[in-house]
C-alpha cells in the first residue's frame, strides 16, 4: 500500500532552477529518512541528497551549495539552483520507512522524474 510519487522534473537552461517534490502515502508507521537519487545514461545511480527524521542532511559533493533538501511530514523536496548540464538525469525519490504491512524497515522508490539541463 505504500507509494512514493515524485514530480517536478523538466527542461531548463544551464543556470536555471527546478524544484522536485515527492510524497509518501499509505499505511506508514514511521519514516527514518528520505532522499533523492539520480541516474544518467551510462552512469550508476548515485545519492544526490538525503535527510533523516532528525533533520540531518547529506549531499553529493557535486551539488553542495546548489541543491537544498527539505522535508515536511511525508513530503520531501529538492530545490535545485544553478543547474548544470551534468545534472541531467532521471531523479528518483527514496524513503526508508516502516510500513504497517511489514512492520520492518525497508526502502521504497518513486517512479522517477526526468531533469534535462541544456547548455
Amino acid at each position: 500500500q505504500v507509494q512514493l510519487v515524485d514530480s517536478g522534473g523538466g527542461l531548463v537552461q544551464a543556470g536555471g532552477s527546478l524544484r522536485l517534490s515527492c510524497t509518501a502515502s499509505g499505511s506508514i508507521i514511521s519514516i527514518l529518512a528520505m532522499g533523492w537519487y539520480r541516474q544518467a545514461p551510462g552512469k550508476q545511480r548515485e545519492l544526490v541528497a538525503g535527510i533523516s527524521s532528525g533533520g540531518d542532511t547529506r549531499y553529493a559533493e557535486s551539488v553542495k551549495g546548489r541543491f537544498t533538501i527539505s522535508r515536511d511530514r511525508n513530503t520531501v523536496s529538492l530545490q535545485m539552483n544553478s543547474l548544470e548540464p551534468e545534472d541531467t538525469a532521471v531523479y528518483y525519490c527514496n524513503a526508508n520507512l516502516m510500513s504497517v504491512a511489514t512492520t520492518r524497515w525497508g526502502d521504497y522508490w518513486g517512479q522517477g522524474t526526468q531533469v534535462t539541463v541544456s547548455s
